[in-house]
């Protein structure tokens, strides 16, 4: 049995904030793969399924963000869990959006939620961090985190939504390389681009060694005056 859990806030006025991508990612699931209906239990909101031949509990805490801790702890405890068997999906603001990365261990990266499962469980669990982008200033991460998705962004959102649930059993099977390719594929040319790098600036244009060899010759002076002068005057037509 494998735990995957989902993070984000209950309620209706925090359903389509980019702090609730977790959960977004948990409802794909659960639809895709024709899970059981939610139900209360551990704090939380339940669905059970089968990924890979594995069977899968999916929860969703509803302890608000800050104490996520709470809720996946009890699951773990009550299935008699090791770390190793949870999942957890999340946002993060330290990659550009749609991009999607799984890590196992590390720290909470300023993530509320993630520091309340590391303090109530450990940290040696798997963590899929699904880029929502930066605000570019630390002082509106809050409000970021907390604002919905914008229209625009389904573009990307809903492919990659799509991507976690039709490749979730490659996270069992423990393919994680397969499973962040697949996001990849997904939303390629959806997302926002990564900003442009300048162009590096080429050297200067060499000159051959045979020309560096010659001496810059000044243009010849022509005659003023004579024979030759006045021939040139003639075949140019200069008074």
């Amino acid at each position: 049995m494998l735990v995957f859990a989902g993070l984000g806030n209950p309620g209706a006025k925090y359903a389509d904030n980019r702090h609730n991508v977790g959960f977004m990612a948990a409802d794909a699931i659960a639809r895709r793969h024709s899970f059981s209906p939610w139900s209360k239990k551990f704090q939380g909101l339940i669905s059970e399924g089968t990924l890979g031949g594995e069977k899968i509990v999916l929860i969703k805490p509803q302890t608000f963000m800050n104490l996520s801790g709470q809720s996946v702890g009890e699951a773990l405890r009550f299935y008699k869990l090791e770390l190793s068997a949870l999942t957890v999906f999340y946002d993060e603001i330290d990659l550009a959006e749609g991009k999607l990365r799984i890590k196992t261990g590390g720290g909470a990266g300023g993530h509320n939620g993630i520091r309340s499962i590391d303090g109530h469980v450990g940290n040696a669990y798997r963590r899929v961090r699904i880029g929502v982008g930066h605000p570019g200033v630390k002082e509106m991460v809050q409000h970021h985190v907390l604002g919905d998705f914008a229209k625009a962004d389904r573009e990307w959102l809903d492919p990659l939504l799509d991507a976690i649930a039709d490749n979730a059993a490659m996270i069992v099977k423990g393919d994680e390389s397969g499973f962040m390719n697949k996001a990849a594929l997904a939303v390629q040319g959806k997302a926002a681009p990564e900003p442009d790098k300048p162009a590096p600036k080429q050297a200067p244009k060499q000159q051959s060694h045979i020309r560096q060899a010659r001496p810059q010759q000044a243009p010849a002076k022509l005659p003023e005056t004579g024979p030759m002068a006045a021939m040139l005057k003639k075949l140019f037509g200069k008074d």
